[in-house]
């Protein structure tokens, strides 16, 4: 019913920035959250930033001040800007939304930031 399709990871390096995008299409819906969980090798996946209609934002605590959610609801897009990336940021990055009680997931897009 809902696809997303995520766009924007890639390689940085220490310090530099990334831009994700993950857009929602389909017909007949409307999505309440939006947001991104990422999973690295080793490590317990982790519920990164979301954001509520209502523009509402959170943020785990080790990317406050860095990272950046924002979405465009006529276009069904959220954005997860990264600033000042660290190696442990380094991670498979999932989108979600919500919409009709329902959860539905992008298809992952690798970030890697080099040491």
């Amino acid at each position: 019913q809902v696809q997303l399709v995520e766009s924007g990871g890639g390689l940085v390096q220490t310090g530099g920035s990334l831009r994700l995008s993950c857009a929602a299409s389909g017909s007949g819906f409307s999505i309440n959250t939006m947001g991104w969980y990422r999973q690295a090798p080793g490590k317990q996946r982790e519920l990164v930033a979301t954001i509520t209609s209502d523009g509402i934002t959170n943020y785990v605590d080790s990317v406050k001040g860095r990272f950046t959610i924002s979405r465009d609801n006529p276009k069904n897009t959220v954005y997860l800007q990264m600033n000042s990336l660290k190696p442990e940021d380094t991670a498979v990055y999932y989108c979600y939304c919500t919409t009709g009680g329902r959860w539905f997931w992008g298809q992952g897009t690798q970030v890697t930031v080099s040491s």
